[in-house]
């Protein structure tokens, strides 16, 4: 990944989880909590494409597995998150920019139906059956009402802050534009140098001559 999304992804990753941890957490809601990291991934993935989902939902699944307090596995979030971002990722179209609000609404229902389920499961390998008690139904109904209805305030901003940090004139697009540029303003000079020396040269040989026909004059001058 390129410093750029490196650095807006991780500053993105730590501001939501610091929300999702001092405040979503808080709000004892019933079934499931507001996942504002699920959204963040889910941004970005849709933006960097699953190679960068991956990455992205990685590092941030790894730090909510680290961050107080949880209570679970290190690395089930982190493999959750991952798997997500790279799902997600393939639903980014060629272009980078989606025609309708309908899609990324429709991948945040699938990344929370996804992460739940997969979450519950990998929760199950390692003998966590907190999802039984609560109710697997209950979860995957109030995990997707709750990121569609925080999605809309998250999603578009963030995207647009990523594809704005793609169109950076310091990134590699950028640079090959201002090379592009410097390229052809380089033959323009070139043409234009070369121009100006056959300017200079046909001067030069008019003076040349002018001195020549000059000396010539003094010598037959002198002959006279």
């Amino acid at each position: 990944m390129r410093l750029n999304r490196i650095l807006l992804s991780t500053a993105l990753v730590v501001v939501a989880l610091v929300l999702q941890v001092s405040v979503f957490a808080r709000l004892h809601l019933p079934g499931a909590v507001p996942d504002l990291l699920l959204l963040v991934v889910v941004a970005l993935a849709l933006v960097y494409g699953h190679t960068g989902g991956a990455l992205v939902g990685f590092g941030a699944g790894l730090l909510a597995d680290l961050a107080p307090p949880a209570d679970h596995a290190t690395g089930r979030y982190a493999l959750v998150l991952c798997v997500v971002g790279y799902l997600v990722g393939l639903a980014r179209p060629e272009t980078g920019r989606l025609r309708s609000a309908t899609v990324p609404m429709l991948v945040v229902l699938g990344a929370a139906v996804v992460s739940t389920l997969l979450y519950a499961g990998v929760g199950a390998l390692v003998g966590d059956t907190a999802a039984r008690h609560v109710g697997l139904t209950g979860l995957l109904l109030t995990a997707a009402l709750y990121d569609l209805l925080l999605a809309p305030f998250t999603v578009p901003l963030i995207m647009a802050l990523a594809r704005r940090g793609e169109n950076d004139p310091l990134t590699g697009e950028g640079s090959a534009a201002v090379a592009g540029a410097d390229g052809s303003y380089g033959r323009v000079s070139g043409m234009s140098l070369r121009g100006r020396g056959k300017g200079l040269g046909g001067q030069r040989g008019g003076l040349l001559s002018r001195g020549t026909t000059r000396s010539a004059w003094r010598k037959g001058g002198k002959r006279l």
